[in-house]
């Protein structure tokens, strides 16, 4: 499936936060169901990515691989709702230091995964 990609998309989080974003797509959809311009029964995860500050990444809405650097092991409010299936790896570099080598590993260990997008192993 993912034989012919040429290419690979890099996203930073640059004063972004993943709470505060969840927040304010709770109150659009609230401000819009209060103005009767959509009904509670029409909100479902679609619409609710919609209105995430970063719906402009239709392209690559969820990330499949998220390097986390400096040996911290959390998400640190990055891309919360859009990283319930992505695969983490986590490495003591500090992000300026992180170079081929570092990229390769991520890359070796994020191939090795058996992706199951929520789904228990059989």
């Amino acid at each position: 499936e993912t034989r012919s990609n040429s290419q690979i998309d890099l996203m930073l989080g640059i004063s972004y936060g993943g709470r505060a974003d969840i927040l304010q797509a709770c109150k659009k959809i609230a401000q819009k169901v209060y103005n009767k311009l959509l009904r509670p029964k029409d909100i479902d995860d679609s619409l609710f990515a919609d209105e995430l500050q970063t719906s402009w990444t239709d392209e690559f809405p969820y990330p499949d691989l998220l390097i986390r650097t400096s040996g911290e092991l959390r998400l640190s409010d990055f891309m919360l709702w859009q990283s319930a299936y992505t695969e983490l790896f986590f490495t003591d570099t500090l992000w300026p230091d992180f170079g081929e080598a570092e990229y390769l590993e991520a890359l070796m260990s994020f191939q090795s995964r058996d992706r199951r997008f929520g789904k228990r192993k059989l």
